[in-house]
């Protein structure tokens, strides 16, 4: 956090609520063996190391449209069922993937999004969202919105993820 110290306002602010949201994430993976990590306890699909693995997938990619505006692997309309598939795989850990590797890759792109915040002339610059039916047409969001949208996009896995740990093995994050 000392890093942070120098800031003041809303990138102070940023970074300190995804900072906190993204404690509350790998927190629930405390103590978490691989195969505890990638154990379903609900009836979804989502386990603590596939949220992870997601979340830090989101992270990278919001951080990308605020530098370089959407991609065209953004195309709703142009994916294909190999693209959907490679979607579901970002919500678990596949053969060969730990969670201390889907931690160690979050920490690095934690990194690079704090440098961003930190270091990104206009929280104003703004790019068009890409077409897809949970966005309305024409939209565009400012740096400062992606921004946002990861630390609420963070914070509500990790509720996900407490639930799931708490279901393992009756663990919590908070209380």
């Amino acid at each position: 956090m000392s890093e942070n110290s120098t800031l003041t306002g809303e990138r102070a602010d940023l970074l300190a609520e995804l900072g906190g949201a993204r404690h509350f994430l790998r927190h629930t993976a405390r103590d978490l063996t691989d195969e505890q990590a990638a154990r379903r306890t609900t009836v979804s699909e989502l386990t603590i190391g596939g949220l992870i693995k997601h979340v830090a997938g989101t992270e990278a990619h919001w951080a990308g449209f605020i530098v370089n505006g959407p991609s065209p692997a953004d195309d709703f309309s142009a994916m294909t069922e190999a693209d959907f598939a490679r979607r579901a795989d970002e919500f678990r850990l596949l053969p060969g993937e730990t969670l201390a590797g889907v931690l160690a890759h979050y920490a690095e792109v934690a990194e690079r999004t704090d440098d961003l915040v930190r270091t990104l002339p206009d929280l104003d610059v703004a790019h068009p969202l890409p077409e897809a039916p949970w966005f309305p047409p024409g939209t565009k969001w400012s740096a400062r919105r992606a921004l946002m949208h990861i630390v609420a996009e963070t914070a509500q896995h990790a509720g996900h993820a407490d639930i799931i740990r708490e279901a393992l093995d009756g663990a919590k994050s908070m209380g």
